[in-house]
């Protein structure tokens, strides 16, 4: 079972909260969140309410003040558990919107599309297996996306360019 516990105030402090799933709105349980602790599972964290926003990813540990540690101007307001996955890892990367252009598989991280596969853009994927990481710049770098199994046909309209990506494996859990 996934647990986390969200706290009102920095360092673990003011009134706390303990989830075990998603949950879309954390006004009813808290005014505010400013710290948490990632006691089991992987999780990705939206400062705005109905999962969206700015995305991280937080996995076992202790963020007693993360708005400060990523720059953040808000604070946490949504968030989402993401599945233990142990199988292989497989997505389609396209350079074009709606699965247009240049189209590569992948089965691994990858720091730099520009270097691995000379794509200037990736705008839309096919995840056919695991949860990934993408990134809006080479080496992990930059605001991050989740994406889990499923079609994504353009990330134009997220704000979003991919130019790096990572697995979401198992031992993160």
């Amino acid at each position: 079972m996934f647990q986390i516990t969200f706290y009102e105030d920095r360092n673990f402090q003011g009134r706390s909260w303990e989830c075990m799933g998603d949950c879309a709105d954390f006004s009813s349980y808290l005014s505010r969140c400013h710290s948490c602790r990632v006691d089991s599972g992987c999780w990705m964290m939206y400062d705005r309410s109905n999962y969206m926003g700015n995305q991280y990813f937080m996995r076992r540990g202790e963020y007693s003040d993360y708005m400060r540690m990523w720059g953040w101007n808000n604070c946490i307001r949504s968030c989402r558990m993401i599945p233990m996955y142990r199988g292989s890892y497989r997505m389609r990367i396209y350079e074009g919107e709606h699965f247009g252009g240049m189209m590569h598989d992948m089965m691994d991280d990858c720091d730099s599309i520009m270097d691995r596969y000379r794509m200037s853009d990736c705008m839309s994927c096919h995840v056919m297996d695991g949860h990934w990481l993408m990134y809006e710049q080479p080496h992990y770098r930059g605001r991050m996306w989740y994406f889990g199994p499923g079609e994504y046909r353009s990330f134009r309209h997220m704000g979003f360019r991919c130019m790096s990506m990572r697995r979401i494996m198992h031992s993160w859990f």
